[in-house]
Formats: structure tokens, sequence, C-alpha cells
């Protein structure tokens, strides 16, 4: 394993502007917005302009060049893959029989293998959270590997953009479809430092301006459609390409302005488990700046953060006792694990924690960060948005809390010397905790997360913002997956009873009958006689699959985040708990307003509770290939992706046409034996 140069939590998030020649003066020189986009630097054309590298993004990606495709995919860090690269997550949350059955979508599927492949086992780590712990660079050697390949195989062509953002979109003067798309690339002026020198925080806002700064020195790109006549029709289809929000936070969502929702669903027959009446936009899940640590020989240098003590009260191990130990929390997600004679096991079945060993980071009080007011939430909501100006014209900056996302480095890297060197634990009343300076944090361009400064190049995002989907029959209001459609919590108790009205506790379990829905509505069955389906709902509009446990980080209650006693905003975690087999229908992937704009990754109309499950790996991988494959087949068929569902529940033919195509390029879009009149799902298990 090759060495990694050591630099102290502190000096880590001191490279920032003042090391690089950039002052706050110099910041506040740039700070009045330009409009450049009228004469770009560069004019690229794409049939599918996918906005986020992630795991989404990647799969979109790898589809749509499959499909012989000409397609354009930016990203804000220079690695594809999100989760499992530039989040630095590499950890496969799985659910247990779709493992065992391979049943995942071809791309990640290829994935997996690969990865067995470069380490001679799925499991590098000997992690105990997951069956396949592995190193973020490696992942992204790999995905780039098979983006390549895609490209040969499909004859598409792939423009790459890293460090790359969106800034600005025209629209058509009925402003249904996006005609151009405005970016911004960096790169590091010249006689700085290398890009991931210093954290995110401490580039962000200058990486939306259009003008050139100390640190950062842009090109300007515009984005139009690629135009190529229609298989040997003349007629003019309705767009010449598809734009694919694929970031991880809704950025285009929010720029373009259509209905979406974020934080808290307010609760209701069909998010019965909510906390709360009305929206709170400002409680999210908590987002994650990883980070990778070795294991030594010797005791290492360890220097003490100047910000250390303000967060020292949130660090603790878990309230589960059995995690109060050093052993278990360093190899729940180990990436890295040498192969050792008649090892010794820890608690979990793996090897003890051994030297040259090396774990991700990724623990709720620890690097979690979880803001829940308007003071500190990280993803700004459309009202935060209009008061910054950020919703008008060359205004967009990103739409994150820069504050936040600085926090969020400090309470990492905090975290880090908590680990190795403190003595307290917010979360158990035993007093195990003792330093553990026998590691160090992994830092360079060549470690396994790839920054100088050792945390992810991007903080792993648990929920985005996700957009309200098309009216349509049985959704008056607009598409939107909710929480029974996939949960399998006992909404029989106590809590339902009394915190639904007899009306909506009704109307509940009506939509909770399934098959036997008509016969409750028509004879008004008590709720208590009413037999449960066991079963996700199904969809005419299946375009892929997801399942995994509806697992919460909350927001905390008080601010700040590290505030001494602080707690988990109350209730947030009443839908936690095991989810059915689902599906991923193609009305949650379709705005409304914009015709050619397509939304993949946790930005799809879904509900908090449901996103809690669909945010995982294989979940992202799955709807990036749908709407890659969505874009592709729009595009033959000169038709526009709601056109595919707009008569529903009638059979739409080029809707069949769709759902095969995804089949036969084994995306599947149902798992085995899905059918309303099979509730035999008792093997499928989450763990």
């Amino acid at each position: 394993m090759k060495p990694y140069k050591y630099l102290s939590p502190a000096i880590a998030l001191g490279i920032v502007a003042i090391a690089n020649g950039v002052t706050d003066q110099a910041i506040a020189q740039t700070s009045t917005p330009k409009d450049l986009s009228k004469n770009p630097d560069r004019v690229e054309g794409c049939e599918i302009l996918i906005v986020g590298g992630g795991v989404a993004g990647t799969a979109s990606a790898y589809e749509g060049l499959l499909a012989g495709r000409t397609v354009c995919m930016t990203e804000i860090t220079d690695w594809v893959g999100g989760q499992l690269t530039s989040q630095g997550t590499s950890a496969l949350d799985e659910a247990k029989k779709q493992r065992n059955l391979w049943f995942f979508p071809q791309g990640y599927t290829g994935f997996r293998k690969r990865i067995e492949q470069k380490y001679g086992k799925l499991n590098a780590g000997d992690c105990w959270v997951s069956v396949s712990c592995f190193m973020p660079n490696t992942a992204q050697q790999i995905l780039t590997e098979m983006l390549q390949e895609a490209e040969r195989k499909g004859n598409g062509k792939l423009k790459w953009f890293p460090n790359t953002i969106i800034k600005k979109l025209d629209l058509s003067s009925d402003g249904k479809l996006i005609n151009r798309a405005i970016a911004i690339q960096h790169r590091p002026a010249p006689n700085t430092a290398p890009l991931n020198t210093e954290p995110l925080s401490t580039i962000i806002d200058e990486a939306y301006r259009y003008e050139n700064s100390p640190r950062l020195q842009k090109e300007i790109i515009q984005f139009v459609p690629l135009s190529v006549p229609l298989d040997g029709q003349a007629q003019k289809r309705p767009t010449d390409w598809f734009v694919i929000d694929a970031t991880e936070t809704g950025e285009i969502i929010a720029l373009a302005d259509v209905p979406y929702r974020l934080g808290l669903d307010p609760r209701s027959h069909l998010n019965p488990s909510s906390p709360v009446t009305e929206n709170d936009a400002y409680c999210t899940q908590g987002f994650t700046y990883t980070f990778a640590m070795e294991q030594t020989a010797e005791p290492q240098p360890q220097q003490k953060p100047s910000f250390y003590d303000r967060y020292l009260p949130y660090y603790g191990s878990d309230p589960k006792p059995n995690l109060a130990n050093f052993d278990n929390i360093f190899t729940y997600r180990r990436i890295w694990s040498a192969e050792a004679p008649n090892p010794k096991k820890n608690a979990f079945g793996v090897s003890s924690m051994k030297t040259g060993d090396i774990s991700m980071q990724n623990w709720v009080w620890g690097n979690d960060y979880r803001g829940g007011t308007d003071k500190d939430n990280l993803i700004y909501s459309r009202e935060q948005l209009q008061r910054s100006g950020q919703l008008e014209a060359n205004g967009w900056m990103g739409g994150l809390r820069q504050e936040t996302l600085k926090n969020g480095e400090e309470i990492a890297l905090g975290f880090y010397y908590w680990l190795v060197a403190g003595t307290t634990d917010s979360q158990q009343k035993t007093n195990w905790k003792k330093p553990f300076p026998n590691h160090r944090l992994l830092q360079g361009i060549d470690s396994p997360m790839g920054t100088m400064h050792g945390l992810s190049k991007y903080p792993y995002i648990r929920e985005s913002r996700r957009i309200i989907g098309r009216p349509s029959y049985g959704y008056p209001e607009g598409f939107s997956m909710s929480e029974i459609d996939v949960s399998q919590v006992d909404f029989s108790t106590e809590f339902y009873r009394q915190n639904l009205s007899p009306q909506s506790y009704r109307h509940l379990w009506n939509a909770l009958a399934g098959l036997e829905a008509t016969s409750a509505i028509r004879n008004n069955t008590e709720p208590q006689k009413i037999p449960r389906r066991t079963r996700s709902t199904i969809y005419p509009d299946a375009i892929g699959i997801a399942q995994y446990y509806l697992d919460f980080h909350p927001c905390l209650s008080e601010y700040p985040v590290e505030k001494a006693g602080n707690t988990e905003r109350a209730g947030v975690r009443n839908g936690h708990g095991a989810a059915f087999p689902g599906q991923i229908p193609l009305r949650s992937l379709i705005p409304q307003k914009i015709d050619n704009l397509i939304v993949s990754g946790k930005n799809i109309a879904y509900s908090y509770i449901v996103a809690a499950g669909y945010r995982v790996h294989s979940y992202e991988w799955s709807v990036g290939a749908a709407a890659g494959t969505t874009a592709s087949f729009a595009l033959s068929e000169g038709i526009l992706p709601y056109q595919l569902v707009e008569s529903l529940p009638r059979v739409n033919p080029l809707l069949t046409k769709l759902q095969q195509t995804l089949v036969q390029n084994n995306n599947a879009i149902a798992f085995p034996d899905t059918s309303i009149f099979n509730l035999n799902w008792g093997d499928w298990k989450i763990w």
C-alpha cells in the first residue's frame, strides 16, 4: 500500500484561499453577477445532456452510449460515480435476496463483477455493514473504463466535462423546452495548487461565477442540441435533445423552477408516519463528508483542530451498547484489509482491525451533519433561493449554504480527531472511549478519496429536492410515490389511530386494501376488518426497481447541530422500517412545465419517507439507466416522455415498447413474480 502524505485536520482546512492567493477582497471584487453567456468560449452539441456525474448520471451515460448517442456529462468534481467514488460511500447498500439473485441493472451487475475481479473478492475491506466494501479511487477507475467500453460497443460518443457546473438555462418562448444550457468549467489558475487541495466549501462560490479569480480560471461552455435526422424521416421531432437532472441536490429542477418539494411532507393517509402537519423544508436527512483512515504500527502525531472543542459535544459511538467499541466502528465500513493467517474475529464475524487496514468513516453521531433549521439547512428552499437572488437571471450559485458545507467539513475532520484522541461519548453512559493514536488520516491526490485534505470531494447527500410529477389518473395534485406504496410498517398501531383523523385513517386502510379496496369502499368496511395487501404498489409505467430499508439520519431539533444535548427531531424515524420490493414509475421522472427535462437520482417524485429507502447505490443505477434509456428511446420515436403516460391507465404501445427495451437490455422493471395476486414477499428480506 502506497504511503500517503499526512496533514493535520487543522492544516487540511487551512489550505484555503490565502495559500493560493485568494483573499476575501479578491472574492468581493467578483461578487457582481455578469451575463457572459452570450459569448461562450465554445459550443458543444449533445443528444443527451446529463447534469451530474454521480451513480445515476453514470448509469444514464452508460445506457445512452450503448444506444449510440452523443452524451455530454457535467460534474462539479473530477470523478464519475458519486456515492461510489467522489462521495466516498464505497460500501454497497443492498437488499439480501436481491443481492443473492444478482437481480440488478446490467451496468451495476457489471460494476460488482469488476470489483470482485479487481480484488479477487467482492469484499476487499472485510467490512460488516455490507458484502462489498472497496476503495473509492478503485471504483472511479472501473466506472471510467465501463463508460469507455460502452462508448466503443454502442458507437456512441461521450463528452466528459469534469469540474463543471450549469449556470443558466435558456428556454423556448413557451417555456416548455430547454434550448441551451450555459456551463462554467474551472481549472486552477497559473501557479496555484491543484484542484482537490482545499475542501469544496472554499471554492464553490467561485465555481459558480463567470469571471476568473486568483484561484480559478473559467471556460464558458454553451450546450446545445446536436441535430440528427430522424431515421430517414423528414418531419421535425418535438425536441432534438434531452437534459437529465442527475445532480445530488436537484440543481436543475430548482434552476428551472419546476414544482418540487424539499424536507418533511405533511402527514396524510398517503404518508401517515410524517411527524408534521405542514411541510418543513428545512429538516432533511443529514449529509456526510466521508474520509479514510489507516491503522499504523506506531502512534502517529495527531494535531487537535482549532474547531474541535466546538463539535465535541456531538461526537459519540451509537445508542446501541455493542457499538461502543473502536474495533466495531473501524471495521463497520473498512474498505481495505490485507489477508492474514487465522485472523481474530470480532462480534460481527469479520476480522478484527490490524496494521495496514483502511476504514471509511460514515457515522451518524460522528461526521453526519444534520442541520434542521432555516439557519443551518444545506439545500436552500425555494423561498431562500428567491431571497438570495438565485432565481434571477444569472443569479444561480448552486443553491447550497456555503457555511453549512464548511461546518460539515469541520465536523468530519473533528470526528477523525475524536476517534484517535477523544475520551468522551455523547451517546453512552459508560466511559469506554480512550485514545487510539495508531492511525493516520489518508491524504493526497493518490489517496482513497483523491484529495489533499483527506475528505471526500463532495458530501454524501441522502435527500434532495424532489419534483412533483404531472397530474395524472388518481393523482390530481401531481404524481408522487408515497410511504404506503412501499412500506412494510404496521399501520394498525395506536400511533396512526391517534394521529390521523377518522376519515384519513379510513382512507389509509382503503388504500392499503389492494384487490379488496373497491369492496371496502363500497361496504364502508371498518379499518380493523380490512386485510392489508402485502406488496408494494404495482405501476403500469414501471421502468426500474428498488428495495432497501426505510433508513433515516434525521435532522436535529436545535441550532446549532453541535449544541450539547441536542436530539434528533421527534418523529422523523416514525417511518423507519422494512420496505417491499418496489418499482420506479416513469411518471416520477417527468417534471411539470418542461417537456425535454428528465429527472433522475434522488430528485424524482416521491415523499421523504420513500426517499429514505430509494437513495442507495443500486436504486440510483436503476433510475439512471431508466432515464438514459428513456431519453434515447424518445429521440428515436420522435416523442416526449409525458406522451408515454398521459393516457394511463389505458395501455400505450410505445410505453410497452420502452419497457421491453429496458428488459431486453437487462434493466429490470419489476422483481420476479411481481403480480397483483402475489402477496408472498416474506422471503424478500432487507438484511
